[in-house]
């Protein structure tokens, strides 16, 4: 941890000046703020000292404004479901809840992209858009804020298609330390027009500003989509399969591994009868004819890796069951030990090195003395590992803890990342410095440059220092 929450309460004059701007959408109430501390797994929750509720970019930038008035921390707030405590107040101050900023500003079908308002949901803008033909594909598992998933540079089970945050973000409205309201880009398609303050703010944890709107790509909705579990002898031979098919020039929009111990969580907890083996679950987008032609040569592929039983679907109804086993693995692999809190971890390698990672971690985990599960985005080189603690046993965090740095250091000498997905927030501050080094220092400059007083989430990515 990098700081602890400030004991001392808010200046009376900033509370007064917050309520009559917001009213009852501004709050003190000890539940709401614990609600907002950012806490879980193996981070302890850092409840701000107030919550704000603005409904308006406007209202966004007043609330910042006064905020720095009073040299008081502001930390952005989405759905509060990331894994590194990035919303937590280390510094206390006032909690910047979006969740009021919900509107569909614009929809442009002949342009393939949208406006949204940072506290729209994924979910709510796919639903928005069902009568387009077009859809928002990123999908990491739950149902974020589309603000909170371009602060933490968000990917997800389709990346291998479609692209993360980072290719579907094509411009943001962003209010900055002092309050400024400013917009990064147009709705061009590209840009040569000076530095590319998207990507700039795109990942950067809501420590240079807070995005309050977000112009996103949007994708056709495919014709055909065909989905399957395939079983194998070994996490090598599942990961070899889809590292052969994207050589070979084969697109699946998904490509997703689950290991044996995952796979029997799943059974336990969903009452499934898959294999309990190393098993990728894959989907294929396009017309009929192409979804068969990728399933079939996919198919022969994994057989001739050892690949087995076969499931496919192809119906709405089965695919969504399908998936809801991979996107609840988190929750089925706590079944593996009653009681347990779960680190989930990840990391991102080149995909010519993922399979021997992969093999590597998962004899590494099999030696530590708590129960794990292991699966990834195996189409871009990114996989986790959730491991199953008791935090009331120092032995076991400190095992926990050697087996996260091997794994970080695995995954940089095979010149990967220590995060592919979860961000650095409080918890890789560590990592990110052996991965980048000087580098860091260039970041802790933007931010001074940016931030001069160190109000906006401090504490995270890196130390002040």
């Amino acid at each position: 941890m990098t700081g602890s929450n400030a004991p001392v309460a808010l200046p009376d004059a900033l509370v007064s000046r917050l309520t009559a701007l917001l009213g009852e959408h501004f709050t003190a109430n000890a539940s709401v703020c614990g609600h907002h501390g950012g806490g879980g797994m193996r981070h302890p929750n850092l409840p701000p000292q107030a919550v704000a509720f603005p409904a308006t970019t406007d209202e966004v930038a007043a609330v910042v404004r006064l905020c720095a008035e009073f040299r008081v921390p502001v930390v952005p707030f989405g759905a509060g479901t990331s894994l590194e405590c990035h919303v937590g107040a280390v510094a206390g101050g006032v909690s910047l809840d979006l969740s009021r900023m919900n509107r569909v500003l614009r929809v442009s079908a002949e342009d393939f992209d949208c406006t949204v308002e940072a506290g729209v949901t994924r979910m709510a803008l796919n639903t928005y858009l069902r009568d387009t033909g077009l859809f928002f594909p990123v999908d990491p598992g739950v149902d974020a804020t589309l603000g909170g998933m371009s602060a933490t540079r968000a990917s997800g089970t389709t990346t291998v298609r479609y692209g993360g945050m980072r290719e579907n973000v094509m411009a943001l409205t962003v209010v900055t330390a002092d309050g400024q309201v400013i917009r990064t880009a147009g709705r061009a398609r590209k840009s040569s027009a000076g530095y590319d303050l998207t990507h700039l703010f795109v990942g950067s944890e809501g420590t240079l500003g807070v995005i309050t709107e977000v112009t996103l790509r949007l994708h056709p909705v495919p014709e055909a989509v065909a989905a399957a579990v395939c079983a194998f002898p070994s996490a090598g031979a599942a990961v070899s399969t889809v590292i052969e098919a994207l050589q070979s020039g084969l697109a699946p929009a998904r490509a997703e591994y689950l290991d044996a111990v995952q796979m029997g969580a799943v059974n336990t907890a969903f009452d499934l009868d898959y294999a309990v083996a190393d098993s990728l679950f894959l989907e294929f987008h396009g017309d009929p004819e192409s979804v068969r032609s990728q399933a079939r040569a996919f198919g022969e592929l994994a057989t001739a890796n050892g690949g087995s039983d076969f499931r496919w679907e192809t119906e709405p109804e089965g695919r969504d069951r399908l998936w809801r086993a991979r996107h609840q693995a988190g929750f089925a692999a706590l079944s593996l030990r009653p009681g347990a809190v779960p680190w989930s971890t990840d990391v991102c390698v080149p995909i010519s090195r993922l399979a021997e990672c992969v093999v590597e971690t998962r004899a590494d985990l099999a030696d530590t003395p708590f129960p794990g599960t292991m699966l990834g985005h195996v189409g871009d080189g990114n996989f986790h590992c959730i491991l199953l603690l008791n935090l009331d046993d120092p032995d076991e965090m400190a095992a926990a803890a050697e087996f996260d740095a091997r794994l970080i250091r695995r995954a940089l000498a095979m010149d990967g990342t220590c995060t592919g997905e979860h961000g650095i927030g409080l918890g890789k501050q560590a990592a990110l410095v052996h991965e980048l080094g000087d580098a860091v220092d260039v970041m802790r400059s933007i931010k001074r440059a940016l931030d001069p007083h160190g109000l906006m989430n401090p504490g995270k990515i890196f130390s002040a220092a």
